[in-house]
């Protein structure tokens, strides 16, 4: 093919913008800390088949906000790039709920969304149990362990779903609406994540308890 006859080719995204990161150590270490203190359980509000959910308090929320403005941002940027538009408005992001999840043997979280704009999860503790069980699963799942994005019905040849196997220190953002599961295990040991919900403004209902930690994000 000559030079004059090359076509040029353009592939279009398709789908949510899900990215992945590593956190820094010192807010893993927050993040447990503060996990320990909590005494909230957080289960009526979930669709997790866990006995252990706790959920943080607004003080806990206001450690975070640090770090997470910065992770957020990662995200619009990398957002931006995935729809090739830049934001008309940027958003201003509340993080309207934050929760811990000490997943053990046999528990599962069943296909669900979350409320919010965008809502994001990170791995603390994945025990070596744990992982050797995933290293030798076989099947076509997520496997043990795993959490699976889901999106679309389209046929085999249409990307509609992306698994992982998390290691420690691992977040994955995501827009809320977007339908996930996490697969159960055999390996009595606990699994522990951290999840939470964002909005890009603040709830009628939760002005007076978020309204302090939007107003600090703020500045």
């Amino acid at each position: 093919m000559t030079e004059e006859q090359k076509i040029n080719v353009s592939v279009f995204n398709w789908g949510p913008c899900v990215i992945k990161l590593k956190i820094v150590d010192e807010f893993k270490k927050l993040l447990i800390d503060e996990g320990k203190k909590t005494t909230r359980d957080f289960r009526n509000k979930l669709a997790g088949i866990l006995d252990n959910e706790k959920g943080y308090d607004e003080e806990a929320k206001k450690k975070v906000l640090p770090y997470m403005s910065q992770y957020l941002g990662i995200y619009d940027q990398m957002y931006q790039k995935y729809v090739l538009k830049p934001y008309e408005k940027r958003p201003e992001y509340v993080i309207s709920a934050l929760w811990v999840n000490y997943q053990k043997q046999h528990e599962f979280n069943p296909p669900h969304d979350h409320d919010g704009k965008l809502s994001f999860v990170v791995y603390l503790q994945i025990p070596e149990e744990l992982k050797k069980e995933h290293k030798a699963f076989t099947g076509k799942s997520c496997g043990p362990g795993g959490i699976q994005f889901i999106y679309g019905d389209g046929p085999r040849d249409c990307v509609t779903y992306q698994s992982f196997f998390p290691e420690e220190g691992d977040m994955y953002i995501f827009p809320a609406w977007l339908k996930h599961w996490v697969a159960p295990y055999k390996s009595d040991v606990t699994r522990i994540s951290v999840s939470g919900n964002v909005h890009d403004s603040a709830p009628l209902n939760a002005i007076q308890s978020f309204g302090p930690a939007y107003l600090k994000n703020k500045k």
